[in-house]
């Protein structure tokens, strides 16, 4: 009658709190573990309570409200085993008490071998079969998923000839979601909450998935190797057209000046032979008997006097021969005829010219 006006005062109150323990329920010998409860913001007060026991193992007072509290154990030791549950107190009265957390000690016995059979390696979706086994004759066998604060699974132990004790959990369906990587322990039934030391940790691998992560991190390589040697590409291919560029720029300009240099000193070719045969005359107006050389002569000698130079040249020995201008009026042979009228030119002074032979 008690007992139910209890749950009666308690139905639609107060909320059941929760309780877990951290790093996780298999601590390791002479290692720490704090106890987690979470109640209620109006909670004041935290019980901490263990099967088996009247007393209240543990209370906890926060200075304010407030919904979370712990309880820390310094050193795992067997006398910390059991199951634990929590409740709190709120200005209604007590909370219903939370679920229970089992709590036991680790690395008393020797480790169990884990083993998948056939093969650690999993098709997606596909399940295997897990072996914990043991020398020990250990009554059950717990297995442990990492990551997880509650055993997975626990099962009897059955005798093998092979490995003494054993026991085969059936796990699945892997996914390459999901880490999938286990222990397992080994106890007696008259000490359930001790322990024996962890296994060797067991990774199952899904077929395929590491292939198709290979695949896909070369296939991010090379994109990122073909877009580098594009940039690099790109790069160059701007590099050579800009200097091409360049290279136009400055000799367009190069040219006109040349060219426009080249007409300011030479001019025309008339203009330039004009300025070469007034210039002669204008050198050798006021020379009686002036020595010029042969090539020059026979440039600005008529057609008849150059055959007649020509006659008296092969008649003479092969020597040295200097053609030379005789000034005067009264030497009628040989004149040279007087330039055109057309001419722009201003009219010179006839010229008589004469091999001389230099002996």
């Amino acid at each position: 009658m008690a007992s139910t006006l209890t749950a009666l005062l308690y139905l639609g109150t107060l909320p059941k709190p929760t309780i877990w323990a951290e790093p996780g329920s298999a601590i390791p010998w002479w290692t720490s573990v704090t106890i987690w409860h979470q109640g209620s913001l109006e909670a004041r007060e935290y019980r901490l309570l263990k099967e088996g026991k009247l007393e209240t193992w543990d209370t906890q007072k926060p200075p304010e409200p407030g919904d979370k509290a712990n309880f820390f154990i310094r050193y795992m030791r067997v006398i910390h085993t059991g199951r634990y549950r929590c409740d709190y107190l709120s200005p209604t009265g007590w909370s219903e008490p939370s679920d229970p957390l089992e709590l036991v000690v680790t690395g008393l016995q020797n480790k169990p071998q884990l083993s998948a059979l056939p093969s650690p390696v999993v098709a997606s979706g596909g399940n295997v079969t897990l072996q914990c086994a043991s020398w020990l004759g250990f009554d059950r066998f717990v297995l442990m998923k990492e990551g997880e604060r509650q055993p997975s699974s626990t099962l009897v132990s059955q005798r093998a000839p092979s490995v003494g004790s054993q026991a085969l959990f059936l796990v699945g369906p892997v996914t390459p979601s999901l880490r999938w990587t286990f222990r397992c322990y080994g106890y007696y039934n008259n000490t359930p909450q001790i322990w024996s030391y962890p296994s060797d940790p067991l990774e199952l691998r899904v077929s395929g998935h590491k292939n198709r992560k290979i695949l896909i991190g070369v296939s991010v390589t090379f994109l990122l190797l073909l877009s580098l040697l594009l940039l690099l590409l790109f790069l160059l291919i701007r590099h050579q057209h800009q200097k091409k560029m360049l290279q136009v720029r400055s000799g367009s300009v190069a040219p006109v000046q040349e060219e426009n240099q080249s007409n300011q000193e030479g001019g025309s070719w008339w203009e330039t032979g004009r300025s070469t045969s007034a210039g002669f005359r204008t050198s050798h107006e006021n020379c009686q008997i002036c020595v010029i050389p042969d090539a020059e002569v026979r440039e600005s000698q008529p057609e008849e006097d150059k055959q007649m130079d020509s006659q008296a040249t092969a008649s003479e020995d092969p020597q040295d021969v200097t053609h030379a201008q005789l000034k005067g009026l009264n030497l009628g042979q040989g004149t040279s005829a007087p330039p055109s009228s057309q001419s722009t030119e201003p009219a010179a002074e006839p010229s008589v010219y004469a091999a001389v032979a230099i002996h």
